[in-house]
């Protein structure tokens, strides 16, 4: 028996893997899903079999929200090998000639269509250079394909090809927050058992794992919400600074529960300025109708 906490965090919540090399990014996700004793589990941002790293995993109701995480920025660490040695001079220029605004294709392996799209690359940052092998760090736009940069940069210096890749960051998910399936599991057995310190470490709240500004919700306006109603103004208890249309934010109770993700229709100025209108238009809903009191 696990307490009532933990249970509702089981029923929605991310989990961060620090995926191993070899399995694909769904057999990790259905081996969490399994271990956890969840019905449903998905991922946010595909690695490939061969690559590592950072890999965030939905559980339960929390599928629902992972495409507000796949947009979020990517930091990977990859090695390259080139046929010709390079210069430390040679390495630099070709990584700045990437920096940038870049146009690039999706693999023939990918899911995405196959047509050039624009991408950041907002650093290439060299760990270790050799006259044959690179070490270096990429931030880059979600939907940058690592494997295509080192096709580019193999077009410049004569032939390169990638030995190894690693994601070491999504958004502001780092490795250090990762934890491989063997220690999710141990969590797992020793919150049946009566200690469930570490799986509560392990799960993470929607909230903190969207990282968007937040909109609380006085007590009677959560039904009408959870019933897909937008939130008008009244309905609001308080709300962050800096919120602007259109913005995607966290609507949240007085305690701090998750109700879901809305866009907001007015500013936080205006939220605090007017006295009627809709405020916020629902777009995720993951809390359950019912928990609140119905006022209409």
């Amino acid at each position: 028996m696990v307490s009532d906490k933990l249970t509702e965090l089981l029923r929605c919540s991310f989990v961060i893997i620090d995926k191993p090399r070899g399995p694909s990014s769904h057999e990790v996700a259905a081996w969490a899903r399994k271990i956890l004793g969840v019905e449903k589990s998905g991922h946010s941002g595909t690695l490939d079999p061969n690559v590592s790293g950072v890999l965030l995993v939905g559980l339960g109701k929390a599928t629902k929200l992972l495409p507000f995480l796949a947009t979020k920025d990517k930091k990977y660490v990859c090695l390259m090998q080139t046929k010709k040695p390079q210069t430390d001079e040679q390495y630099r220029a070709m990584f700045a000639k990437f920096t940038g605004t870049i146009t690039q294709t999706p693999p023939k392996e990918s899911a995405v269509a196959k047509r050039p799209r624009k991408r950041k690359v907002y650093y290439i940052k060299p760990i270790q250079m050799r006259p044959t092998q690179a070490l270096f760090e990429v931030h880059c736009e979600a939907g940058t394909y690592i494997r295509v940069l080192v096709s580019d940069f193999s077009r410049l210096c004569g032939g390169a090809e990638m030995l190894e890749l690693r994601r070491i960051a999504v958004g502001n998910v780092y490795e250090g927050s990762a934890h491989n399936l063997q220690q999710v599991s141990d969590a797992i057995w020793a919150a049946r058992r009566g200690e469930e310190s570490a799986l509560m470490r392990y799960l993470i709240p929607p909230q903190e794992a969207l990282r968007l500004r937040k909109v609380v919700l006085h007590d009677s306006a959560v039904e009408a919400v959870c019933a897909g109603a937008p939130l008008y103004v009244p309905g609001i208890s308080s709300f962050d600074e800096k919120i602007l249309r259109e913005d995607f934010v966290s609507l949240l109770t007085e305690k701090g529960e998750f109700i879901g993700v809305g866009v907001a229709q007015l500013t936080s100025k205006e939220m605090g300025a007017h006295k009627s209108g809709v405020a916020v238009t629902p777009e995720t809903i993951v809390m359950e109708r019912g928990k609140y009191q119905r006022n209409w």
